[in-house]
């Protein structure tokens, strides 16, 4: 259920459903190539940037992109955002008055999750080379349990159960 501040803001910001989750729109993408850069498998820009949003109860799957991706806080609660490498590694990013910082960074091709840790929270993320779907890898739920079994609860945490 999305709560009537987060509900604004999709309206608002016209945030349509992520793949991983939440909501999200495109707001910036560069006129500046970067052509055919190595271990992508095109053209790409120079930056794009989305708004994203986590309302209470969802979440972003675990996922990964082949660039570098930068979340800014924008407005509601903290999010915790969880980097999967050989270890877990869960971060804050905060609101305003609170711990943590209101800037974090992802590293190319890092398994990362997040979920709001209040009612809803609205993130810019930027990625550097730009974003491009065929960048962005989902894994099952399957396939990370089998990748990191040690970590099961987490993975299940932030992952969705297949549908038959």
């Amino acid at each position: 259920m999305t709560l009537p501040a987060a509900r604004r803001l999709i309206d608002r910001y016209d945030l349509q459903p992520h793949p991983e989750g939440g909501w999200y729109r495109e707001v910036h993408r560069s006129t500046r190539s970067l052509g055919h850069l190595p271990g992508y498998p095109g053209e790409r820009t120079a930056l794009t940037a989305i708004y994203f949003l986590l309302a209470a109860g969802d979440f972003s799957a675990f996922h990964r992109v082949r660039s570098e991706e930068v979340w800014v806080h924008l407005a509601g609660d903290s999010l915790e955002l969880v980097l999967l490498d050989q270890e877990p590694r869960l971060l804050t990013l905060a609101a305003p008055g609170e711990e943590g910082e209101p800037l974090l960074v992802v590293p190319p091709g890092v398994l990362q999750a997040a979920r709001p840790l209040g009612t809803f929270t609205l993130v810019t993320c930027l990625v550097a080379p730009g974003f491009d779907f065929a960048d962005f890898e989902l894994p099952t739920r399957e396939e990370l349990e089998g990748l990191f079994p040690r970590h099961v609860e987490l993975v299940r945490r932030f992952t969705r159960p297949l549908l038959s």
